[in-house]
């Protein structure tokens, strides 16, 4: 990814999307390269363009942001991310969306910061967005196994604890300095997690744990 962070809008309504646009072109690095009024509009412009992130409407015509999501994902060999975005935070659809592949999602309130903040966040990939959020709903929404699935056995000591701090939402250099470990040999770690669980990112590998039973609500 260059230094340039190259984004596209999904929203069936205009004067959402212009805002959003305003918001994050006028940070540096940011940049708005195209726009979607329906899902099917999403998966097309996003296949053309290739953008770093998409910020994706939860309910759009013609498909909706999850099925989007799942197509974008599916048909492209290095996806975006992608944030859905939505009005109530508990709402089934956003876990459903963060099952389907999404990053993370947002609310439609979210201040100007937390827009920011939140593709930058993603555009780096290296911690959860918004933790406590993406907990909540896996804990409300995820039904854990009666049996730990296969991949839970297969990790390591280490990598197990690495999971378990991912879920908190720390970064890369945090979770080195609560393990005592090199940045390089956390990054190793969070790549085997994923490997491992057939997580995309870090907020599949949380989602997997919570449904996994490996770690819990409490």
């Amino acid at each position: 990814m260059g230094e340039t962070v190259r984004i596209v809008l999904a929203d069936d309504e205009r004067m959402v999307r212009t805002a959003l646009r305003v918001i994050l072109e006028a940070e540096p690095g940011l940049e708005v390269v195209g726009e979607a009024a329906t899902g099917a509009e999403a998966v097309s412009v996003v296949r053309e363009l290739r953008p770093d992130v998409v910020l994706m409407d939860v309910r759009m015509p013609e498909i909706d942001g999850i099925r989007a999501t799942e197509q974008i994902l599916a048909s492209m060999p290095e996806p975006p991310r992608i944030v859905v975005v939505t009005t109530f935070e508990n709402d089934a659809y956003v876990y459903d969306a963060l099952r389907a592949g999404a990053s993370g999602f947002l609310l439609k309130r979210a201040d100007a910061d937390h827009l920011v903040q939140a593709v930058r966040t993603v555009a780096r990939s290296d911690s959860l967005l918004f933790p406590a959020a993406v907990r909540a709903l896996a804990t409300e929404h995820a039904r854990a196994k009666p049996a730990a699935p296969p991949w839970v056995a297969r990790l390591t000591e280490r990598e197990a604890e690495v999971l378990r701090l991912m879920t908190t939402g720390l970064t890369n250099a945090e979770i080195a300095g609560r393990m005592g470990v090199g940045a390089a040999t956390v990054k190793s770690h969070v790549a085997a997690v994923l490997a491992k669980t057939g997580a995309r990112d870090r907020t599949q590998a949380v989602i997997a744990a919570y449904e996994a039973g490996f770690v819990g609500s409490a």
